[in-house]
């Protein structure tokens, strides 16, 4: 398409660079993070610290869209995003990422505590330095290392409700990063001809699509461990406990069956993909029922 045909870029443009279906899970695992806290927070407060942890993550994509949008140019699901489809230019986001995570980390320790703050900056930097610029390029232990940059929101929404950041909160933590290997490496199996076009050394890419298989499930066992962890260590009641133990039967389940799929065509990975549409669902139920568990507990 030539640059006269395009139209002119608008708030949906810069709305997409936040990448709006990440951010709606960073907000739900932010926002059970501030309230499982138990805190007493006022109201004005606590939907100020959610909106921090939305704009900060963000501002963590569009830096990230900023970064790689030659490599997005060369994906067939990300081609059409702003920056390589050339409705924005590279500049603008560049301003509006890092406009956006000043501001977020700014209002979030002017409105609830500069711990909540900090955490909210390391996490951005973390996503766009450690994950984006460092690890994703060179080594395709990229998403196990750079999971704890989405592992960050029910830690920073802790920290805004207590100003502390105690077992319970890296427990959440701990889930989510354990969670993401797993999650991702489903996505990537299905679109490995993407990331091998590119050029993304992603473990499909790099060690084979038998080898991710067996990395799902081996990564699954710890990521259980970890979400049955604040029933075991008493956190959590017989709510969370029961429906922990069911989302990881099924969980593993389905990992199982990842693990002996033998299919090479994308056609061909109906396991893969109910795994990585399941564990959208694991999380938000997880999650959900660690707090309902909690409020039940109080």
């Amino acid at each position: 398409m030539d640059q006269a045909d395009r139209m002119p870029a608008d708030w949906r443009d810069l709305f997409a660079l936040t990448k709006p279906r990440v951010m709606s899970l960073v907000v739900f695992t932010g926002l059970c993070g501030l309230v499982a806290a138990r805190a007493p927070i006022h109201p004005v407060i606590a939907f100020t610290a959610v909106l921090c942890i939305a704009l900060g993550a963000g501002a963590a994509g569009a830096l990230n869209q900023w970064y790689e949008a030659d490599l997005d140019a060369k994906m067939r699901r990300t081609v059409k995003r702003p920056l390589p489809d050339g409705r924005l230019d590279r500049q603008s986001a560049l301003h509006f990422g890092v406009g956006l995570s000043v501001f977020s980390v700014i209002l979030m320790g002017v409105a609830a505590n500069w711990l909540a703050a900090a955490w909210l900056t390391i996490s951005i930097l973390f996503y766009v330095f450690v994950y984006t610029v460092w690890l994703k390029p060179r080594t395709a232990q990229n998403i196990v290392i750079g999971g704890a940059a989405g592992a960050f929101p029910p830690l920073i929404g802790w920290a805004a409700a207590t100003g502390s950041t105690p077992v319970m909160a890296w427990l959440m933590f701990a889930i989510i990063f354990l969670w993401t290997p797993p999650h991702f490496w489903a996505l990537s199996l299905f679109v490995r001809s993407d990331y091998a076009k590119a050029g993304v050394p992603m473990l499909p890419v790099t060690a084979g699509i038998a080898a991710t298989r067996r990395h799902i499930l081996i990564y699954t066992l710890p990521m259980i461990a970890a979400a049955l962890a604040p029933w075991a260590l008493g956190y959590a009641g017989a709510i969370y406990g029961i429906v922990s133990a069911a989302l990881n039967l099924v969980f593993l389940l389905l990992a199982i069956r990842v693990a002996g799929n033998r299919a090479t065509e994308p056609s061909g990975m109906a396991p893969e993909k109910k795994l990585f549409g399941f564990s959208i669902l694991y999380l938000f139920v997880l999650f959900g029922a660690l707090v309902a568990d909690r409020l039940v507990l109080a």
